[in-house]
């Protein structure tokens, strides 16, 4: 078995949310994941753990280069998803997406 220091971070961050999509909620293989950021780096964002969740292909390319609390604003099932499957997003970040929804 490969420690945790020799892990890419991909491999990390899917373990970590257990190979299911943020989003959608569903469980995948591995080679239909992708890593996103939750504040895209365009917009700041950067690699960081704290901002990078699983996200299945399909659900990637929805949120485009849109920080997640944008994605996430009228999209209910997505937003509780994201909630309950991206525990290990900051803080702030998490607030953000549920600030979203509110206005």
């Amino acid at each position: 078995m490969t420690g945790d220091a020799e892990r890419t971070l991909r491999e990390r961050i899917f373990a970590r949310d257990e190979y299911r999509c943020v989003y959608c909620g569903e469980p995948f293989p591995a080679e239909r994941l992708s890593l996103d950021h939750v504040q895209p780096r365009m917009r700041g964002g950067d690699n960081s753990p704290g901002n990078l969740v699983t996200a299945c292909q399909p659900c990637n390319t929805r949120k485009g280069s849109a920080p997640a609390w944008a994605f996430l604003a009228d999209l209910p099932v997505e937003r509780a998803n994201f909630l309950r499957y991206g525990t290990a997003v900051w803080s702030r970040l998490r607030k953000a997406v549920q600030d979203a929804a509110r206005i």
